[in-house]
């Protein structure tokens, strides 16, 4: 009763407060905070003030509530009874309260916490299962072995538990031999469930291949069952990715031979998985190939890449080919299917890694290619690369274009006419020095100028494109010599056609391929000694010496030109190389004389430097180009000589050459056999430009794969990528 005469006594007060001091408000039971002023007389009813409005009596236990009520029903608010709610002390909607902010983080916080728990329940749990289910496994019973495998493969997907399982070699043990050794189909897919489960760790990993886990594997790739297939071959993978020893212990299991049957699946996801494990297995290693070979691998391969569209597939599938690509046996199999068609077709597509490695493929199979028909399409596509300003792209497109025009007429024909010899210029002008670029675009022109219906039309292409000062000028030191080989090659092809020969000369062409002629006899004669031909970067001197005379011996057809090869002093070396043990040396060398030899002064020159001796011994030569250039040059430097010469020179011609053709005189006067082109060069490959990563991932493939097998060093027989 006291207590209640306490509270009436005070709420009695606090409407006498609000009373005499004009409706300010106590602040007893608001909380509002109040003012003390020292001089009463100030307050008057024109300055009544209020500090807090409400449009209705709150809540009295939320008026009460603390600020640590409201931080726990902000962090715990499971805590709060049912319908209780906590007044927010938020004034503007646009900017959380710190309780607000600390809300999230705490929440998180105590999730956190209890996953921990949990995790630690689970470890725990499965440490005491282990043991039991081990046991289980290794039952006779085959249902008890399937409902062990089955309990084992729901543990498996928490990852404390399946930690716990790897650290246990009885029970991956038990797994595997209870997969090796069942006929039932569940427990088969549990089984391979549970390893492919393990192998997303890498101590998972150890313990499938230290538990023999690998021929089990790759036994069950013979299964019906879709799902086991699929968990099979994805748990290989991952081994072959990152489980050291996996490749051997996958060969060795006749893996290679139960995977190439799989290319005949549709799933493309699938065929992805499989078409990179046979990459892996067979990058560097001759005799997987050979094993893919045999199991008709490269047909399987090649129908992936002509009817797919799945891009991880076709990447994948690319991938390989490209490794078989580099194989002697494989190569050939790999074309005969198709393909050189089938791997152009994705090269106009949106993927650059997959456009990448058709280009790689198609450059190592395009020297075997030389042959096929229907490469229409490719060759206008590639063609159409040659505008790219990618180094690669451009590496491999002249390449494949310069082995795909080699003794083809019809491919030759179809570039040209297509803007070949305008698109390979230009890639020569922005190639510049690089050599990967120059050779085999020079090739492919030399190519395209000689030996088919358009060779005139080709030939007078690169003048009209302004390419002979550009080819001229690739004749400059330093010297890389099968660019030098092809551009010399090239240049002879270039001056049969006679509008070109003042241009050729014009742009510095002779006195270059003499220079070139003179330092590759030179570097020929310090090994005259030996029975080893001189090398350099690949290429023979004896080959460059024999190019450069050959184009001199062309050239010398325009009588500015000739002037001007004599003039360079070259009659003496010319003579000297009719001693030369190369039978085309002397055949060029005789041709280029039997050219100097039509200017009066020129044939005084080669009689005073004694070629009257080594020629008299040509006569007699097996080779009919030889004795008929001897033939004529004899005849052109006897012209002026007296009687006596002439009959002397004409015995020998009597009793060698011509004593069988009663007009041989007039022949070898009037009718010295024309020049033609040479035969054109296959190139069977050539360096690429170091290590390019792959990436495929370990579950989803978007991870990192390993890095592609390329040559690290190239010489003029160039090695083809794998």
């Amino acid at each position: 009763m006291a207590m209640m005469g306490e509270a009436e006594s005070g709420i009695t007060k606090v409407t006498e407060w609000q009373e005499t001091r004009y409706g300010m408000d106590s602040g007893v039971n608001s909380g509002a905070t109040t003012f003390n002023r020292d001089d009463d007389s100030d307050y008057t009813k024109q300055y009544t003030m209020t500090t807090t409005v409400t449009s209705e009596a709150p809540d009295v236990e939320t008026m009460y509530a603390t600020r640590a009520e409201r931080v726990r029903a902000a962090m715990f608010p499971e805590t709060l009874g049912a319908g209780a709610t906590i007044l927010s002390t938020q004034t503007d909607l646009s900017q959380m309260t710190n309780v607000q902010k600390l809300a999230e983080p705490s929440q998180q916080l105590k999730e956190a916490i209890i996953h921990l728990i949990n995790y630690q329940d689970d470890a725990e749990l499965a440490t005491r299962a282990i043991p039991e289910l081990t046991k289980l496994l290794n039952d006779e019973d085959a249902v008890v072995v399937s409902k062990a495998a089955q309990i084992v493969n729901q543990l498996t997907k928490k990852d404390a538990s399946r930690r716990a399982m790897m650290q246990s070699p009885l029970m991956v043990s038990a797994v595997v031999r209870a997969m090796q050794n069942t006929s039932d189909m569940e427990t088969a897919r549990a089984t391979a469930s549970i390893l492919h489960n393990l192998s997303h760790q890498r101590e998972g990993l150890l313990s499938i291949f230290k538990s023999g886990g690998i021929p089990a594997l790759v036994r069950m790739l013979s299964s019906p069952m879709e799902s086991v297939l699929f968990y099979a071959i994805t748990t290989l993978h991952n081994l072959l990715l990152h489980q050291e020893g996996a490749k051997m212990a996958v060969r060795l299991a006749d893996g290679l031979q139960k995977m190439v049957p799989l290319l005949n699946k549709t799933n493309p996801k699938f065929l992805a998985i499989t078409t990179d494990c046979l990459q892996l297995l067979s990058y560097g290693n001759q005799e997987s190939k050979l094993i893919i070979l045999a199991n008709r691998g490269p047909e399987g391969l090649v129908h992936i890449m002509r009817n797919n569209n799945y891009e991880k597939l076709l990447w994948t599938t690319s991938r390989v080919l490209k490794v078989l690509s580099v194989c002697p046996s494989n190569k050939p199999a790999i074309v005969e299917a198709g393909g050189m068609q089938a791997v152009g077709k994705h090269l106009s597509g949106g993927s650059q890694r997959l456009q990448q490695n058709c280009l790689w493929t198609l450059r190592n199979l395009s020297d075997a290619a030389t042959k096929q028909e229907g490469m229409d399409s490719l060759l206008q596509t590639l063609v159409d690369l040659l505008s790219s300003e990618d180094l690669n792209m451009l590496t491999c497109s002249t390449g494949i274009l310069s082995n795909l025009t080699c003794n083809n007429a019809n491919n030759k024909s179809l570039v040209t006419m297509n803007n070949g010899v305008e698109s390979l210029i230009h890639a020569i002008l922005r190639a510049g020095e690089k050599e990967d670029v120059t050779e085999p675009a020079v090739c492919a022109l030399r190519h395209l100028t000689s030996r088919h219906q358009q060779a005139e039309l080709a030939q007078n292409a690169v003048r009209q494109h302004y390419g002979i000062p550009a080819i001229v000028k690739l004749l400059n030191q330093p010297y890389y010599w099968p660019v030098i080989k092809a551009v010399v090659g090239l240049i002879r092809n270039l001056a049969l056609c006679p509008e070109n020969q003042a241009p050729l000369r014009d742009a510095g062409a002779i006195p270059r391929l003499v220079n070139l002629l003179l330092k590759a006899h030179q570097d020929a004669q310090k090994h005259g000694s030996s029975t080893q031909q001189t090398y350099q970067d690949g290429v023979r001197m004896e080959e460059i010496v024999e190019g450069c005379t050959g184009a001199l011996h062309i050239l010398a057809r325009d009588p500015i030109n000739r002037a001007e090869i004599a003039n360079l002093q070259t009659i003496p070396l010319l003579v000297q190389l009719l001693y030369s043990p190369v039978d085309n040396v002397k055949r060029v060398s005789a041709g280029v004389l039997c050219e100097l030899a039509l200017d009066k002064t020129s044939a005084e020159m080669i009689d005073a430097e004694g070629a009257s001796s080594p020629l008299m011994d040509l006569l007699h030569s097996n080779n009919e180009g030889i004795a008929t250039y001897a033939a004529a040059v004899l005849f052109r430097i006897s012209e002026d000589k007296n009687s006596d010469y002439k009959k002397r020179v004409s015995v020998e011609l009597t009793h060698s050459l011509f004593k069988h053709d009663p007009v041989a005189w007039e022949m070898a006067n009037n009718s010295i056999p024309a020049e033609g082109p040479y035969a054109d060069e296959l190139d069977t490959g050539f360096q690429g430009y170091g290590m390019y990563a792959a990436d495929i991932p370990l579950d989803n493939m978007d991870g990192t794969m390993m890095q592609d097998e390329y040559a690290a060093s190239m010489a003029y027989e160039r090695q083809p990528y794998a």
